[in-house]
């Protein structure tokens, strides 16, 4: 299994309730467009105007190979979204009917939602949406349109498509979920996403079991880079994600953008970087990739760096196949300072951690951390992004050579400022002791919080011998995530961070550890529908945290949940012993994954991290619904413009904020179209 690394932000009073926000005309507008559950944003790109301009031309150049990978991600996500999408982009543009009729402003939404998810379904909680129009008028509506416009197969007539793609929208039955991880189902035959096809669960694990050999100590990501089929005569075989196979097309049009780039590489290994994911995208040999892993995580010199490739696994239920994404960005230097503190003591925070040594790496190799400034989002980083990553995923190449870990500051500045006076941390907070703490604390613990996790939480620990990294299935994204989590939760209250610069003082800490168990038992549920277990690995990691913590906990009263005029509260009455449990749980946890303890991770996830208590649920639902916020959070990128002389030549590059959401999405349908309507 791939470990599940990308690390979505915390804090409820930033990511799930930030809200509109009045600011000055003269200010930078982060707050845009609102529709259904979510609330579009900017981000500012502080720092592009000083860069040289070799640097902007490698920024741009590595910037288009970042937008042309986004049919892959939605043709991962299901097999007829590209069909949807374009269909419903004809109709959105060419419809000559009444554009101010409820239907068409459903679908509007609807396209809009399709457009944020890559996809039919949810991008968070990963059920299907439901259209707010009804079938017959979309029917209508698209055989109202140019069917030369429509993504239409050789012969096919719009009938037949509407044959096709109507189910998969109309009838809440079929594709219900992009990702079931429902206990005791067919986690591949039940999730609509687009990695196999015609396999069972069964025929797949056993497909990868015979690929593994248990004596080579560095094992490529089996399946990482295909889709798993079964052909005409019922042989199970993979179809490679490379330039002459599956998503040719996309990964042709990378290759080129990349090969433009590596004339402005900042040194010769960031050149061999580029050559080498190049070659990787060409053969698509999962030992290549190693191979680009390693000069990958070795190459920290350079200001700008990125991440292009198949590289997350939670959009497919078994943890194997990786979704395409990108992410360009160039170094904080300043803000660096701290998360270098943490990467300098890495080995001091292995040893003084709280799970047995003989789960502890003697030696931790490689750790480099920074601070970073996106410049431009694609693939699954877009336009749901993380706030901080930490890569490579492979075990091996993570023990022998390190890891590259960052904290994305311009988009938590962006969360925050949109955060600000949504009367959110108001109507969930205790009191105002715990409002004072996570004002005056809240922006310093949270970004030392995704520190830890990223810098040091992934980068810890070690697997036993002959333990695989896939030995805990379904379960071992959410285990990943809780393992990072609990690491940087025990160590913001060690004195070590005072004594590093880090926390102002012994209090700082408990900021972070309340808003994380109001999190975790109460708010993180208003991005849940009424009725609906917890799905997502981050949500229940965050669960089984909490969870856990006030269970343990009873016995010392250290969690309390109160009651105060019909509205439930999280109250914190002992943050040491907390901290203890924190350590308590991390040694668990850590034991689970290193010695692939199957079972035990199944209970800690069953037990904790599912099910809702539907009275409390509805509760909070209504609280929330009260506050008119939008749960989720996305981001339109900037548009970068080459500025060329009459030779062709690149002058300057020009960077503008001013592109809306539809505009951007509709202009990459169209600039970034790479992909067949079936593939």
């Amino acid at each position: 299994m791939i470990k599940s690394l990308k690390y979505i932000m915390l804090s409820a009073l930033v990511t799930a309730c930030a809200g509109n926000t009045s600011v000055p005309a003269d200010e930078f507008q982060y707050n845009d467009e609102r529709f259904a559950d979510l609330q579009m944003l900017r981000y500012k790109v502080e720092g592009f105007d000083s860069l040289t301009l070799n640097q902007k031309t490698l920024i741009y150049h590595l910037s288009e190979a970042a937008l042309y990978g986004r049919d892959i991600l939605f043709d991962q996500n299901g097999k007829y979204n590209l069909r949807i999408m374009r269909t419903l982009e004809t109709v959105y543009t060419d419809f000559a009917g009444d554009k101010q009729s409820e239907d068409f402003k459903a679908l509007e939404v609807y396209l809009k939602r399709v457009w944020f998810s890559a996809g039919i379904h949810h991008h968070y909680g990963s059920e299907k949406f439901v259209p707010g129009f009804s079938e017959e008028f979309f029917r209508d509506a698209v055989k109202s349109v140019d069917a030369s416009k429509l993504p239409l197969l050789e012969g096919q007539t719009v009938d037949e498509l509407l044959a096709v793609i109507c189910p998969v929208m109309f009838d809440p039955a079929v594709m219900p979920k992009r990702i079931n991880l429902a206990e005791g189902e067919d986690l591949i035959l039940t999730s609509a996403s687009n990695y196999y096809d015609g396999v069972t669960q069964a025929e797949a694990e056993a497909f990868y079991a015979k690929m593994k050999d248990p004596q080579n100590e560095q094992p490529v990501m089996y399946g990482m880079n295909s889709r798993l089929v079964k052909d005409a005569d019922g042989v199970v075989k993979e179809l490679r994600w490379t330039t002459d196979g599956l998503y040719g097309e996309a990964l042709t049009k990378i290759v080129a953008c990349l090969e433009r780039a590596i004339p402005y590489a900042e040194d010769d290994q960031q050149k061999a970087v580029i050559e080498k994911l190049i070659e990787y995208y060409k053969s698509g040999d999962l030992k290549t990739f190693d191979d680009y892993t390693i000069l990958w995580v070795n190459n920290t010199e350079p200001l700008i760096d990125f991440v292009n490739g198949f590289t997350e696994s939670y959009g497919d239920p078994l943890g194997l196949k990786a979704s395409w994404e990108s992410i360009v960005n160039f170094k904080d230097v300043e803000a660096t300072k701290r998360t270098v503190a943490l990467s300098d003591n890495a080995q001091w925070f292995e040893d003084n951690s709280p799970v047995d040594d003989q789960f502890k790496k003697e030696e931790v190799k490689g750790v480099t951390a920074k601070v970073i400034t996106a410049a431009i989002l694609g693939g699954d980083l877009y336009p749901s992004t993380a706030i901080g990553i930490n890569l490579p995923n492979s075990d091996w190449v993570r023990k022998e050579h390190g890891s590259k870990s960052v904290t994305i500051a311009n988009l938590t500045s962006a969360y925050s400022k949109a955060a600000a006076g949504n009367g959110f941390m108001e109507e969930f907070t205790y009191s105002q002791a715990e409002i004072d703490l996570m004002k005056k604390y809240g922006d310093i613990t949270d970004d030392l919080h995704t520190d830890l996790h990223e810098c040091l939480g992934h980068g810890s620990g070690k697997l036993l011998p002959g333990v695989e990294s896939d030995s805990l299935k379904a379960y071992g994204s959410t285990i990943e995530e809780a393992r990072a989590d609990l690491f940087g939760l025990y160590y913001l209250a060690d004195a070590k961070l005072q004594e590093l610069g880090l926390t102002p003082d012994g209090e700082a800490y408990k900021a972070q550890y309340y808003s994380y168990i109001q999190n975790g038992l109460l708010t993180q549920l208003v991005r849940i529908n009424l009725g609906n277990d917890i799905e997502e690995a981050h949500m229940r990691n965050r669960a089984i945290i909490a969870r856990w913590a006030y269970e343990h906990g009873k016995a010392d009263n250290v969690i309390e949940l109160v009651k105060r005029d019909g509205k439930t509260f999280v109250k914190v009455n002992d943050y040491e012993k907390l901290r203890g449990l924190f350590g308590e749980l991390l040694a668990e946890v850590q034991r689970i994954k290193s010695t692939g303890d199957l079972a035990a991770a199944q209970a800690l996830v069953e037990n904790y991290g599912v099910k809702i208590e539907p009275e409390l649920h509805k509760e909070i639902l209504d609280r929330y619904a009260h506050l008119d916020l939008a749960p989720y959070k996305g981001f339109i990128n900037p548009v970068y413009t080459a500025v060329k002389d009459e030779n062709g030549n690149i002058i300057d590059v020009k960077i503008d904020y001013t592109e809306g959401y539809a505009d951007q999405m509709l202009r990459y349908s169209s600039d970034y179209r790479t992909l067949p309507h079936v593939n």
